[in-house]
Formats: C-alpha cells, structure tokens, sequence
C-alpha cells in the first residue's frame, strides 16, 4: 500500500512538474498587423526580434544581418504574409494565400521576396521556383531608432486600391507596394443585390460618381431610389444626385438638384448635418 502511495506521490510530482512552468517573456515576442486594402484582407505574422545593443544591418563580422544575404525576415519561425484575394505585389501578380517573406538587405537596394513554401527559419530551403514575387527597393534611413523589428499596413491610397507592406528595424525602414483590383467583384455585387434591396441603389450609384464609371447609370439608380415612397425628402441623398449631375457636366440640372437638397435640409427639423454649406458649396462652384 505504501509502494502505490510514493508511486501516486511521484506521478503527481511529475505532473505537477509538467505544467507549473515559470513564464518568462521571448526574446522574440510574436507580432501581427492586418488590415484591409479595397475589398483584400491582408495579413502579417511575424517574430519580432530586437535590437539590443546590436548593429542589425550593413558590413561587416559583428553585424546581425549582413548585405547581401537570405535573411528570413524576422525571427523564430520567419514572417507570413495572407492576401485573401489576388493582389500585384510590386507590379508582379500574386495569387490569394498564404507566403512568407523572405529578404536580401543591401545598402542601397532590398530584394524582398514572397516565397510560396513555408520553410521557417531554414534558409537552406528557399528556393528561386518558390518565389511568387520579387520586390527591389530601396531603403530609408530614419531618424529613430526602432528597437523591437515591426510590419505595419501603411500609406493606404484615397481611392483603396493600393498599400505599402512597411518593415522597419534600427534605422532602417523598407515599403513593399501592393495594389488591388475591387472594381470587377463591385460591378458582380451591384448586379446581384440591386435586384432584391433598393438601398442597394445609393450604394451603387455612389460607387459609380466615386469611380466615374458610368454616370448615366448612376443617374439612373438614384432617380429609381429618390422616386421610391418618401425617399425624395431623405436631401444628403438629392445631394448625391446633384454631384452626379455636376460630375456629367449638367450645371442647370445639378444647381437645381442642389437647390431642392438645401430647402429640404433647411426644412429638417433634427438638423441639416451640414448639408446646407455643401449645397451652397456645389452651387457656387457650379457658377
């Protein structure tokens, strides 16, 4: 009895061993940024290594990642990049999916590559066939120095077609350009929900004066939605019709449409949300 006694004794011991572990931060915390670009949810998990003390970049023995050189971009288990559509990554077509960053630093000039392989923090298995696409660039040096290497999102253009995949660390700091094409799944959307939701109507016509794709259309798609019930009185949207008007070079029609807007804002009882200067704004540059 007492042998089966230690015996149970030791087994919680060894359990206890197994789980009661001391946590203590990583030298290389885990990172991640995302962020969507147009209709593309993009990405990054990474290792995020610090400087301490070292010299990361450039010539020489004692510095932590050489010119010149595979580098897997980061620490532990590298950086993965996911694109949940198809993007251009400096120009060149990438599918949707996963990669992982891989890069070639120099003093003047990065080669930062997107490989399809997950190969970790194994340069050995990186491989050329493997390479998606290849972005040259070149670096800037910053003022500040960034101790722990961080990915950010940045630089996300007005109209959402285009980003920049930002790597600094040290002093220097590297833009990887993406760009993405939305137009043609809107176009699919506006033609499928259209049919079943007249609010759809605002969202494509919008679209379209925002695109200046098809402003006839678009015309046509706010008159359908204004000629609807009481939507007539709803003026930020008559407001809409009158920049639609003004953008296909219609000045009378727009001016009026802008006058319409403004006596309903006026009108308003719960505020005019400042569509009253908008219209007058549209009038005067219509003058």
């Amino acid at each position: 009895m007492k042998r089966i006694t230690n015996l149970i004794a030791l087994c919680v011991l060894i359990t206890f061993g197994a789980t009661a572990q001391i946590n203590t931060p990583q030298p290389s915390p885990a990172g991640s940024v995302s962020s969507t670009v147009g209709l593309t949810d993009v990405s990054i998990d990474y290792f995020r290594p610090g400087k301490k003390g070292r010299t990361i970049f450039g010539e020489g023995s004692d510095v932590l990642v050489p010119n010149g050189q595979i580098w897997r971009t980061g620490a532990n288990a590298g950086t993965i990049i996911n694109f949940s559509t198809d993007v251009k990554v400096a120009g060149q077509d990438v599918k949707a999916g996963k990669y992982q960053i891989v890069s070639m630093p120099g003093a003047d000039e990065w080669k930062v590559m997107l490989h399809t392989e997950m190969i970790g923090g194994n340069m050995g298995n990186y491989k050329e066939e493997n390479v998606a696409a290849t972005a040259t660039v070149k670096p800037t040096k910053l003022s500040n120095t960034v101790e722990s290497m961080t990915f950010q999102i940045t630089d996300i253009s007005a109209d959402n077609t285009s980003a920049n995949i930002e790597l600094s660390w040290e002093n220097t700091s590297v833009k990887i350009p993406v760009t993405v094409n939305f137009h043609d799944a809107v176009m699919k959307d506006i033609a499928a929900k259209t049919q079943v939701n007249p609010q759809n109507y605002v969202a494509a016509a919008n679209y379209y004066l925002n695109s200046g794709e098809n402003l006839d259309k678009a015309l046509e798609w706010m008159n359908m939605y204004l000629s609807m019930g009481e939507n007539s009185g709803q003026f930020w949207h008559v407001h809409t019709k009158a920049q639609i008007l003004a953008k296909m070079g219609k000045k009378k029609e727009a001016i009026a449409a802008a006058q319409d807007s403004m006596a309903k804002a006026k009108a308003f009882e719960q505020g005019d949300f400042g569509y009253i200067k908008r219209n007058e704004d549209l009038i005067a540059s219509l003058k």
